[in-house]
Order: C-alpha cells, then sequence, then structure tokens
C-alpha cells in the first residue's frame, strides 16, 4: 500500500508509458507537420535511428575521441576467453552492460573473475566491458546545436546521488532500507549482495553504497543541476560535442573531478553517448513540478524536429515508415531477451 501511494504522489516513480502518454500526442503533431513518423533518424547522422533506441555503443565509442572515454571492449555473447583477457588489460572492479543498452537493463559491477565467469554465463547478448572511473562527480549533461547555427548549448544537467545507507549503530541495513522510499521503490532485497551485506549494522555515521550504477530505476537520486550552466561550462561542452562527427542532440552521461576542471575539458570521461531518445535527466529533481518537466520535455522534442529537418535540408533523409517499423519490431524482441 505504501509503494502505491507513493507511486502514485510523486511522478517521477510513474512508468515510462504512462508518464510520455500525453508527450505522444505532441510527437504524432510534430510528425505530421515534418511529414514523417520517423523524422528524429536524421538528427545524429553518424548514430544509428539517430540514437532513439536499438543503437550500439561500441559504434557510437569509435566517433569520440579516445582521450575521453574510459578503456572498453566489446565482447560476443558467451565469449569467457575473450572476457578474461580484457578483464585483466582493464582491471577489476570493471563495468558490463549491454552493448545495445535498454534503460540500466544487465548494467552490473563486476568485482571479480567469478561474478565475471556469471555474467558472461547468464547475459543473454553482447556486452561492454568498461574501465571504472573513479572521479566523484556523475552527471548527465544535454546538448544541442542546430546545424545551420555556429554553436551549441547545454539545455539540461542532471547530478546523480547514488543510493546509500547512512548507519546508526543500531540498524541493520536491510532496515534502513525500509526506511528510505526510494529504496522501498527500486531496490531488490533478494539480490545476491543485498543477501550478503543486509543484515550488517553499520557503524553510526558510516555511508555505506548500496547501487553504483547512476540509473534513477535503480534508485539514483537525479538532482537539477541547471544552474550550473554558464558561458564557460557552454563553449566546453560545444567544444566537445564538435568533436564527434555528425552528433547534434543527445545526452552526454559523464564521471569528472569538478565542474571547474570540466570548463577546461580536464579530468573527466564520457561514460556514454545518448542520441535522439535523451531525456533532459534534470526533470527528476523529486519535487519538480509535472507542468515543468512536460514543458521541458516538448521543448527538447520540437528542438529535435527541427535539427532533423535542418539535416533533411542538407541532404539527411529520414528513414522510411517500413524500414523504422522493422527497427522498433526488432527493438521489442530485443527488450523480451534482455527482459527488460
Amino acid at each position: 500500500m505504501k509503494k502505491f501511494f507513493v507511486r502514485l504522489t510523486q511522478w517521477e516513480y510513474w512508468p515510462f508509458s504512462l508518464l510520455y502518454f500525453p508527450v505522444f500526442f505532441y510527437y504524432f503533431l510534430l510528425s505530421l507537420k515534418k511529414r514523417s513518423f520517423f523524422f528524429f533518424t536524421s538528427s545524429n547522422p553518424k548514430i544509428e535511428f539517430g540514437g532513439m533506441f536499438g543503437e550500439r555503443k561500441s559504434d557510437i565509442f569509435k566517433l569520440i575521441p579516445t582521450e575521453f572515454i574510459p578503456e572498453t571492449h566489446l565482447i560476443a555473447k558467451g565469449d569467457l576467453k575473450t572476457a578474461k583477457a580484457k578483464s585483466e588489460e582493464v582491471g577489476f572492479p570493471l563495468i558490463a552492460k549491454p552493448n545495445i543498452g535498454e534503460r540500466g537493463a544487465w548494467v552490473r559491477k563486476i568485482d571479480s573473475n567469478e561474478e565475471l565467469a556469471a555474467y558472461v554465463e547468464t547475459c543473454p547478448v553482447a556486452f561492454l566491458l568498461q574501465e571504472l572511473i573513479k572521479y566523484p562527480v556523475e552527471l548527465g549533461i544535454f546538448y544541442l546545436r542546430y546545424p545551420h547555427q555556429g554553436k551549441g548549448i547545454a539545455t539540461s544537467i542532471v547530478r546523480k546521488n547514488f543510493l546509500k545507507v547512512i548507519g546508526d549503530g543500531r540498524h541493520s541495513i536491510n532496515e534502513l532500507l525500509n526506511e528510505d522510499t526510494r529504496a522501498l521503490l527500486t531496490v531488490n532485497p533478494e539480490s545476491e549482495y543485498l543477501k550478503k551485506i543486509g543484515s550488517s549494522i553499520p557503524k553510526k555515521g558510516e555511508e555505506v553504497l548500496i547501487e553504483p550504477i547512476g540509473n534513477h530505476c535503480r534508485g539514483t537520486q537525479f538532482l537539477n543541476d541547471n544552474e550550473q550552466i554558464d558561458k564557460e561550462l557552454n563553449e566546453a561542452i560545444d567544444k566537445l560535442a564538435k568533436q564527434i562527427s555528425g552528433f547534434y542532440f543527445g545526452r552526454f552521461d559523464l564521471r569528472c573531478k569538478s565542474y571547474e576542471e570540466l570548463k577546461q575539458l580536464k579530468a573527466f570521461k564520457i561514460l556514454e553517448l545518448n542520441g535522439a531518445g535523451s531525456e533532459p535527466g534534470h526533470i527528476y529533481q523529486p519535487g519538480y513540478s509535472l507542468f515543468k518537466a512536460y514543458k521541458d520535455i516538448l521543448w527538447h522534442l520540437k528542438a529535435l524536429a527541427d535539427i532533423s529537418e535542418q539535416n533533411k535540408m542538407s541532404g539527411v533523409s529520414y528513414w522510411t515508415f517500413k524500414k523504422g517499423i522493422k527497427k522498433w519490431r526488432a527493438h521489442q524482441a530485443y527488450k523480451r531477451l534482455l527482459n527488460a
């Protein structure tokens, strides 16, 4: 009953299909205006499907200068031999995640050869092994640039606050989690990790990280950091984005040492680059107005449509309806494979 009430009253926990239901009507209107249901496919010409969904992360990493990304290796489904060899190069701990992502499904922090073997044995698709970046600040920075304009801008910054508990010296980790609303809705108490640590009692003031993966659906709190957007940050992100061929619309998920060094394009790594399917993550700030969230979503969707149209005017064709539907069906099958 408590879970139901929280979901009902706090829209950040609503299912994607429910939250975005009104948005689909505006999308349909834009499709009529642009004369294509798949207008977004021309938004980022070098990214498959514009990056709406189903794009391969390994292909996107090829577009990014190597000094800006963690060491990352593509592993075929079930290939334990290669996985072990590459893990020795990268070193533990590391991050494993499907090459084609789906809202955080099958993303894991791997700490040992035993955990790696278990992941390889069970992961149903090809995946990446990625160096774990330990910079303290994780951000999602939304960027867009109209092709007919010289400069782009950062339009949204979300700072990620990872799910953790703070000990009181009396209660176990499981008991502390039971009192946390976010954990109540996102944490699986039957997970292997919590089976190992759930009964332990942290010391008073001790922080225990519960979820190291920065996905909202896995308990990470998204905080609105738009106040950090200034001239220096815009110039830095624009300079970075222009080094990525054919990228006009999407979100950098990155870790950095500080905003000050990020503005100099120092001490940071891009964990992922997302395209047309990106959300302005700041809207998930607890207490953010639903009206404002829809306003921000629709503004970005309009920008996506206009950027796509400008690229079309420059010779980048929209995908046909037949080709787009085929891609959508293939991705639905892929989601079932991931059980996502």
